[in-house]
């Protein structure tokens, strides 16, 4: 009798591309009985990774201040708790500018988990190493920075063409066509073109005055761009591969990658070229801006905020959590930088490691309504009537022209409410701000893009 796909899931076995090896190997030779199960040793895999039945503990840095914050409060933590049911889960936590993204049991904006033995692709999304840079200039006039920038810059969607691309470094180059997961000609390519550009959204460009010196500080807000993109992508779909073998039942967000693979040791690598690779980006631009002016630098830092940290087996994934820790970032010294609107000033932070916060601190103000509900309350207003109203006193530009409303500040949490909830959860303490000059976003770069202009017409 020939021994099929079937028997051998009648056998227990999860049906696998092994399948048909062993199947012609077993028909080949007529194994059945005693014989055929030493054959199928093996093959044989440890039962599926279950779901916790409950979530893992967290801490919860987050209370609702109004009757709108409420709501997100509660979608927070109902998103958060099915993120905590995933089995590599072990810890986490919630920051005061938390908010939800995606369907429930996706980690929200501003949440951090720690799994054990385990990179979630899903946990620190497309935009991997989103982070800020910070360049002292000195006494140099703010708006000579900002003009400056604003010829070096790039904001939109795609890179830059061939004509204006910046250099990549030769040994970074190396690096990225070294490592398997990210030498396809699709991502070398977009190491090339997205080098010195920031994307569109939340990203930016300021400029202020340090509230303690007075110099004027440069600060740059983007991710990886389409390079980190690709990695991303490819980090799914080596992570759902997984969780279809390990964890059929855990939601595709947060398929994980097993660091002790070869495809985890891999992804890690990857993950850190990445990080060269946006820090570099930074870089490009700032000192674009300082061989422009020809000025000099005093200082510059910078930090992620939506990356993977490693201690030993654990791997804190932050979706939107800045860094406290110096175990984190040890080449980067102790302060840090959050954001919260354009017409705030960004926070330079420092703080320690507690059981609540586990060595993170908000990344910015977040949001408590999407960008969709918030254009919609400001309908009674004319976009410049509202750009006027919220920009009062600075010079803030938009790289398209276009006013984008979402970008504004009543768009974003109260930034008083963040600082104070910051303080009460002791979430790292300010110990110098960066007092708004003026900044540059992409704005609404859709609004003339070729298929709007056909519409209209």
């Amino acid at each position: 009798m020939k021994t099929t796909g079937k028997t051998l899931i009648d056998l227990g076995f999860r049906q696998a591309k092994w399948f048909g090896e062993a199947l012609d190997y077993i028909n080949a030779n007529s194994l059945e009985g005693n014989e055929m199960l030493h054959y199928l040793e093996q093959f044989k895999t440890d039962p599926h990774v279950e779901l916790h039945q409950h979530a893992v503990p967290y801490a919860f840095n987050l209370k609702a201040e109004n009757e709108q914050e409420t709501d997100n409060v509660d979608a927070v933590r109902r998103t958060m708790d099915e993120v905590m049911r995933t089995p590599t889960a072990v810890d986490g936590a919630i920051m005061p500018d938390a908010c939800p993204t995606g369907a429930v049991g996706t980690i929200p904006v501003g949440g951090v988990v720690v799994a054990k033995n385990a990179i979630h692709p899903g946990m620190h999304s497309a935009d991997i190493c989103c982070s800020l840079m910070l360049t002292d200039f000195g006494k140099t006039d703010p708006k000579e920075v900002l003009n400056m920038a604003q010829t070096s810059t790039h904001f939109g969607p795609g890179g830059r063409q061939r004509h204006n691309e910046m250099d990549i470094p030769r040994d970074l180059l190396d690096q990225i066509r070294s490592n398997p997961l990210l030498n396809a000609d699709r991502s070398v390519a977009a190491a090339r073109s997205h080098l010195g550009t920031q994307g569109d959204g939340n990203h930016f460009l300021y400029v202020g005055r340090s509230r303690s010196t007075g110099n004027t500080m440069l600060v740059t807000h983007h991710g990886s761009r389409g390079f980190g993109a690709e990695l991303f992508r490819t980090g799914m779909r080596i992570a759902d591969r997984f969780r279809m073998d390990l964890s059929p039942q855990t939601l595709k967000q947060n398929a994980w990658i097993p660091f002790d693979s070869e495809e985890g040791k891999q992804y890690w690598d990857a993950l850190q070229i990445v990080r060269a690779w946006t820090k570099q980006n930074h870089s490009s631009i700032h000192d674009a801006v300082i061989q422009g002016l020809n000025a000099e630098v005093q200082h510059r830092f910078w930090n992620e905020h939506n990356f993977v940290f490693r201690k030993d087996d654990l791997f804190y994934h932050a979706k939107g959590a800045t860094p406290l820790d110096g175990a984190f970032l040890p080449e980067e010294g102790t302060t840090r930088l959050i954001p919260l609107n354009m017409a705030e000033p960004i926070l330079i932070v420092q703080g320690d490691t507690t059981a609540t916060n586990l060595g993170f601190a908000p990344h910015g103000a977040g949001r408590n309504l999407s960008r969709t509900q918030h254009r919609k309350s400001k309908e009674h207003m004319t976009k410049e009537e509202v750009f006027a109203q919220e920009t009062e006193g600075l010079d803030v530009r938009f790289y398209f022209n276009e006013i984008d409303v979402t970008e504004l500040p009543s768009a974003y949490k109260n930034a008083d409410s963040v600082r104070n909830q910051m303080k009460e959860f002791g979430l790292g303490a300010t110990v110098d701000e960066v007092i708004p000059y003026g900044s540059i976003m992409a704005g609404d770069w859709q609004k003339n893009a070729p298929w709007k202009k056909r519409k209209r017409k």
